[in-house]
């Protein structure tokens, strides 16, 4: 039998492609797991708080949603052997579905009273996820299209935060950048309440020789 070494990470990935290929085919079922706070504050629909995460506005949103997932998950989820060794598989849930939960926090008490307001994808996870990383593996390269080398990973998330940052102030786009932000920031939380030596750890890594 093959021993699968991040099972939550490719669990989470294949539920997903699964549900978001279901529903590019069924606006039905697109339609009845987005995230529309109008709704949910209207209906009691609380369970979008989750099931948004499952389904994507098209292809390349959900392709770069699960290479990142896939790229960064594993070495997150195998990480937790060393940080939380008592139930990593748990601690890697509760960071991907936390991640998926506090990102729509503030969505859901900035749009509850705007009927026009609805969003997908899982973004504020894989945010989640990736700051996990970053705040693991500060120094390793993490590399852009549009920089020819690799930034080390926490200038890239600086760089990262200041972006969705400022975008989310700008509100000139129809991209979530509040859940990227707030995913990225629960990654952070969530690994410094886990495990708090990561911080310790993490500027060792930026000091050292």
């Amino acid at each position: 039998m093959v021993q699968l070494s991040a099972p939550i990470t490719i669990l989470l990935l294949g539920v997903t492609v699964v549900v978001s290929l279901l529903a590019f085919g069924n606006q039905r079922l697109f339609s009845d797991l987005l995230f529309e706070p109008f709704v949910m504050k209207a209906r009691g629909q609380w369970h979008r708080f989750i099931t948004h995460a499952f389904v994507h506005a098209n292809w390349p949103h959900l392709l770069v949603n699960m290479l990142v997932l896939y790229g960064f998950g594993q070495h997150v989820e195998k990480a937790l052997w060393y940080y939380a060794p008592f139930a990593p598989s748990l601690a890697f849930a509760l960071l991907y579905f936390g991640g998926i939960l506090f990102s729509s926090l503030p969505g859901y008490r900035r749009h509850a009273l705007d009927p026009n307001y609805r969003a997908v994808g899982a973004s504020g996870a894989v945010s989640a996820v990736l700051f996990a990383y970053i705040l693991m593996t500060p120094t390793n390269g993490i590399s852009l299209l549009f920089f020819p080398r690799p930034l080390p990973a926490w200038v890239f998330g600086g760089l990262y935060l200041a972006y969705s940052w400022y975008m989310d102030r700008r509100s000139q786009d129809n991209v979530a950048h509040d859940a990227h932000f707030f995913g990225a920031v629960f990654g952070l939380v969530f690994m410094i309440g886990l495990q708090p030596r990561i911080v310790p750890d993490f500027f060792n890594q930026l000091l050292a020789p």
